[in-house]
């Protein structure tokens, strides 16, 4: 595993490069603010650029032909964007949006392929992203179809708060009914119960953890997967708290 770079340390993957590769990535990338909404990837549509977010947390949602949307995994700090671009392809079926605003620094597609092809362990280093972001991929499915919505929703909340710094998330109750697949109401009532109980403290737009320890029991089984994956392939915790 090669040693952390000093340069671009706000993102995870970018922090592990070695020096060569980052300084073949380095005059490729460009700062880009990242307001809420910001669409990153359009469905079945070219991509043109790959995220490394800094700050902020992108949505990766699939959705059916007639329009049924239920997020599939999200990416923050630790990762890019675009995977599809690291694995031969040009585009996908699914979207990819802002749901927390932030910054990156992005890459043309293009100069991306580019610039892989050259370095083997480049390369490698970013498909061990695309490891982690499949088994990440994998728990939200099993978590969906197996877990309860209380479990549902405290495993989203935690992923959310390991990608923030500090403890404010910035969302609805709207959005978290759309993630997650269930009714509004479901979401508004398990909230309040998180809430009695004092693990988060809600107000309109945003929620905060209180107490992450309990978050973590509530969640039981459906966290921790996927993050230990991250934390073997990439050698960095994905949480910053």
């Amino acid at each position: 595993m090669a040693a952390p770079a000093e340069v671009s340390a706000r993102n995870g993957l970018l922090a592990r490069l070695s020096p060569e590769d980052l300084n073949c990535l380095e005059p490729h990338l460009e700062p880009m603010p990242l307001p809420m909404g910001t669409r990153l990837v359009e469905p079945d549509t070219p991509i043109e650029h790959v995220y490394f977010l800094e700050q902020g947390i992108a949505s990766v949602v699939a959705i059916t032909s007639q329009g049924r949307r239920i997020e599939a995994g999200i990416v923050g700090w630790e990762g890019l964007t675009g995977i599809p671009v690291l694995l031969g392809a040009d585009r996908t079926p699914d979207a990819c949006f802002i749901q927390m605003p932030g910054n990156a620094l992005r890459i043309r597609a293009d100069d991306l392929r580019r610039t892989t092809a050259g370095s083997a362990s480049l390369h490698q280093h970013l498909l061990r992203f695309v490891q982690a972001f499949m088994i990440q991929m994998g728990q939200t499915a099993l978590s969906n179809g197996s877990h309860t919505i209380e479990e549902r929703l405290a495993r989203w909340l935690l992923m959310c708060h390991d990608r923030v710094d500090g403890d404010d998330l910035s969302t609805t109750h709207e959005f978290l009914s759309l993630m997650l697949g269930v009714r509004r109401a479901g979401v508004t009532q398990t909230l309040q119960v998180l809430e009695a109980r004092g693990l988060i403290s809600t107000k309109r737009g945003q929620i905060t953890v209180v107490n992450r320890a309990k978050l973590e029991e509530v969640a039981g089984d459906s966290y921790g997967v996927a993050e230990a994956e991250y934390a073997r392939l990439i050698g960095l915790p994905v949480s910053r708290c």
